[in-house]
C-alpha cells in the first residue's frame, strides 16, 4: 500500500478516534457503576487496603464517609421549607434545588450528597440532636480518603460509591485492595495494601515543575516521568492537568485522562535515539559514517517522484553523533535507508514499540507500529524521524533503559510490593529484563552521541545541569488538526529525553508539552523544563555531582522514632511536624481538623497550650 498523504491523514485520524473511544468508554463505565447498571451494589465488609508511596506516605485509605438523604414521611412541613436554607449552605447546594425534589413528591426517599466528610455529618447529626432536620438521614458508608489530594492523582486513581476500584492503581489493583467477603457476625476483613514505586516528595516537586511549564506555554497537557535506569523502577509519574481524587466527580473527564500511558502520538525527533541505534547496532552504519546534510532529506524513487522532507537547516557532513547533535533529518534518513525494512523494524519492535510497556496500569496504549508491508518508499526515513509511527510516554521511559542500560530492556512498573493485612508481602517487583535490544558498546556509544546533544551547540542545551553528564534529546512533533485532518500548522507536542549521568547511569527523565502556545520547540520550552526536574532529582536522590563535596563517618546514624500525633485536653506544640504523622487526626469524631498544604506545619490554630475541647476546629497550614 503507497503511503501518500491521503493515507497518514487517514491513520492518524484513526489514532485520534481510537484515544477518543478510550475516554469515552472508560466514562461509560464509570456511570453504569454508579447509576446501578449491574444491579444492586452489596456493601463490603471491613476495610479497603491502603496505597503508599516507596516511603510509607499514605496516599490512599479508608474513611468513614457519609450520605445524606431526605426521608419526606418525618420532615416538618412547615419547619422544612425555613430549614432549607440553612441545609443547603452545609451541604454546598441550592436551597431552591432541595425544596423542588422534597414538594416534586415522586420518591419518599432521595439523596441530596453523597459522601461527604465526617466533619459535616457532624454538624447535621448535632442539629438534629438540637430538634431541627427532622426527616434528615445521615447515613454512613464505607468511604476512601485520599490525604495528599491532587498528588499522584493518575497513578493511585479513585473509587466509586461502592468503593470499587475506577481508575488507577485502585482500578488495575481492585481485587488484591478489596477486603474477602465474610459472613454476618465475622470479625471484620481487611483488603492487601500496595506500596508504590514512586517518591511523594519527588513527585510534588515534578508536579511543580509539569505545572509551572503548562502555565508558562499555556499548553493543553503535560507530561513528565522519571524512571530508575538500574531496575525499572518509575520515581515520579506525572500528567497535568490532574485531579482531585476525593472530589473526581467534580472534576470534567478531560481531567481524569491520563496522557502517560492512554495518550499515543508520533513522538518526533526524540525518536532518533532509538532509530539511529537500531541502526547503528544492525551494522548499517558506523560511529564514523558520514552524511551530507544540504538542508533537506532527498530521495528519487525509481518511479521518478522526488520525497524531501525538511531539516532545520543546512549541517553539512555530519556523522551520528551530528545527527543526535544537530537533530538532522536529513543524517537520520540517510542512515535509515542503509538498514533492510525488516531489520529496521523489528530493532524498533524490540525497543518495545508497537506493544504495551507493561507498567502495570489500566488502559495502557500499545502505540502503532506498522509492518514493513505497509510501509512507503518515504516510511523509513520518515519514521527514523520520529513520523508514522505512535508512541506512549510509558513506552518512551521503558525503551530509554536499553539505552541507559547497557542494551537491556527493562520492564517498567509503579507498583513495588502488595503487602497482606498480617504484614507478610503477597508479591514484591524484580527488576525484570525483558530483552536485549542492543549490545552494550551500542548503547555507549548513542549515550555519548546524545551527551553531544547536551553541549551549547546541541539543540537539548537548555535541559543541561552544569555539574553533572547529561545525555539529551529534544524532539517537536506536528499534531493532525481534527477539523482538516491534516498535519496542523499550530499544534504540536514539545518534548526531551534524558538520560543521566552518563558515566553511570541513573535517571532517566522524559517530558512532553502537548499543544503549546507560541514558542513550539523542544529545546526551547521542553528542555528547560526537564533542567528543572533534573534539578529537583539531584538534590532528593543519592547521586554524586561534579561539586559535591564528599564527607566520610561511621556509617551510623541514630535516629529517633516519630510517632503518629495524639491530642489531649491542652493544644500541642506542632510546628515542624510532618504530614503523615498527622494523619491520624483525620480520623477523630470530636474535632474538627483541617490539614492545607503538604510538607511541615508552619503555622496552627489554636496556639500551642490551648485547651481542648469536643467539637473545635484545629487548622494546620502545611509547606
Amino acid at each position: 500500500m503507497k503511503w501518500d498523504n491521503r493515507t497518514i491523514r487517514f491513520a492518524l485520524a484513526i489514532a485520534a478516534i481510537s484515544s477518543f473511544a478510550i475516554v469515552i468508554l472508560f466514562r461509560y463505565g464509570i456511570l453504569a457503576s454508579q447509576v446501578g447498571g449491574t444491579g444492586p451494589q452489596i456493601p463490603e465488609t471491613g476495610e479497603r487496603g491502603t496505597i503508599s508511596d516507596r516511603n510509607g506516605r499514605v496516599l490512599a485509605m479508608d474513611s468513614p464517609l457519609y450520605n445524606i438523604a431526605i426521608w419526606r414521611p418525618e420532615t416538618d412541613q412547615e419547619a422544612f421549607p425555613v430549614e432549607v436554607r440553612r441545609l443547603a449552605e452545609l451541604l454546598g447546594m441550592e436551597s431552591e434545588d432541595i425544596l423542588a425534589r422534597w414538594k416534586n413528591g415522586s420518591s419518599n426517599f432521595f439523596y441530596l450528597k453523597k459522601r461527604v466528610v465526617p466533619q459535616l455529618a457532624r454538624a447535621i447529626q448535632g442539629a438534629k440532636a438540637d430538634g431541627a432536620f427532622s426527616g434528615v438521614v445521615v447515613e454512613k458508608v464505607a468511604g476512601r480518603f485520599y490525604p495528599e489530594k491532587r498528588l499522584g492523582s493518575h497513578l493511585v486513581g479513585f473509587v466509586g460509591d461502592a468503593n470499587r476500584g475506577l481508575a488507577g492503581i485502585e482500578l488495575k489493583y481492585d481485587g488484591d485492595l478489596r477486603p474477602p467477603r465474610s459472613r454476618p457476625g465475622d470479625k471484620a476483613t481487611l483488603g492487601n495494601s500496595i506500596i508504590l514505586t514512586i517518591d511523594a516528595n519527588l513527585q510534588f516537586a515534578l508536579e511543580e515543575v509539569a505545572r509551572k511549564a503548562q502555565v508558562s506555554t499555556k499548553a493543553q497537557a503535560v507530561i513528565l516521568l522519571a524512571g530508575d535506569a538500574r531496575n525499572g523502577e518509575i520515581l515520579a509519574y506525572v500528567a497535568i492537568p490532574d485531579f482531585d481524587p476525593n472530589e473526581y466527580f467534580s472534576f470534567p473527564d478531560t481531567a481524569w485522562y491520563d496522557w502517560a500511558a492512554v495518550s499515543h502520538y508520533e513522538p518526533g525527533s526524540v525518536f532518533k535515539v532509538f532509530s539511529m541505534a537500531s541502526a547503528l547496532d544492525l551494522g548499517a552504519i558506523d560511529r564514523n559514517t558520514s552524511f551530507t546534510c544540504g538542508g533537506a532529506y532527498r530521495r528519487t524513487t525509481p518511479g521518478g517522484e522526488t520525497i524531501t522532507i525538511k531539516c532545520l537547516s543546512d549541517h553539512g557532513v555530519v556523522n551520528m553523533t551530528g545527527i543526535l547533535e544537530y537533530s538532522c533529518n536529513s543524517g537520520a534518513g540517510q542512515a535509515a535507508d542503509r538498514a533492510a525494512s525488516v531489520d529496521f523494524y523489528n530493532k524498533l519492535i524490540d525497543f518495545g514499540f508497537g506493544e504495551r510497556s507493561g507498567v502495570t496500569l489500566p488502559s495502557e496504549s500499545p502505540g502503532s507500529l506498522r509492518s514493513p508491508e505497509g510501509w512507503s518508499l518515504r516510511s523509513k526515513p520518515t519514521i527514523a524521524m520520529g513520523q508514522e509511527i505512535f508512541v506512549t510516554a510509558t513506552q518512551m521511559l521503558a525503551a530509554a533503559t536499553a539505552i541507559a542500560d547497557g542494551g537491556l530492556l527493562l520492564k517498567p512498573t509503579v507498583v513495588r510490593s502488595v503487602i497482606k493485612p498480617d504484614g507478610a508481602t503477597a508479591w514484591e517487583f524484580q527488576p525484570t529484563v525483558v530483552r536485549r535490544t542492543i549490545s552494550k558498546e551500542t548503547s555507549k556509544t548513542i549515550l555519548a552521541a546524545m551527551e553531544a546533544g547536551s553541549g551549547i551547540k546541541g539543540t537539548g542545551y537548555r535541559a543541561k545541569v552544569d555539574d553533572i553528564r547529561m545525555a539529551v534529546k529534544t524532539g517537536t512533533a506536528q499534531m493532525i488538526d481534527q477539523t482538516s485532518r491534516r498535519y496542523s500548522d499550530t499544534d504540536f507536542i514539545a518534548s526531551t529525553l534524558a538520560i543521566f549521568p552518563v558515566e553511570d547511569p541513573r535517571i532517566v527523565l522524559y517530558g512532553a508539552i502537548v499543544k503549546p502556545e507560541g514558542e513550539t520547540f523542544g529545546g526551547r520550552i521542553a528542555a528547560p523544563m526537564i533542567r528543572e526536574a533534573a534539578e529537583a532529582i539531584l538534590e532528593q536522590e543519592d547521586i554524586l555531582r561534579g561539586n559535591s563535596q564528599v564527607i566520610t563517618h561511621s556509617g551510623t546514624i541514630n535516629l529517633p522514632r516519630l510517632s503518629s500525633v495524639a491530642i489531649g485536653s491542652t493544644m500541642p506544640d506542632l510546628i515542624g511536624t510532618p504530614k503523615k504523622l498527622l494523619l491520624g487526626l483525620l480520623l477523630r469524631d470530636d474535632l474538627r481538623v483541617r490539614i492545607e498544604g503538604d510538607g511541615y506545619v508552619v503555622r496552627q490554630t489554636p496556639e500551642p497550650g490551648s485547651p481542648v475541647e469536643s467539637g473545635m476546629e484545629i487548622m494546620l497550614e502545611l509547606k
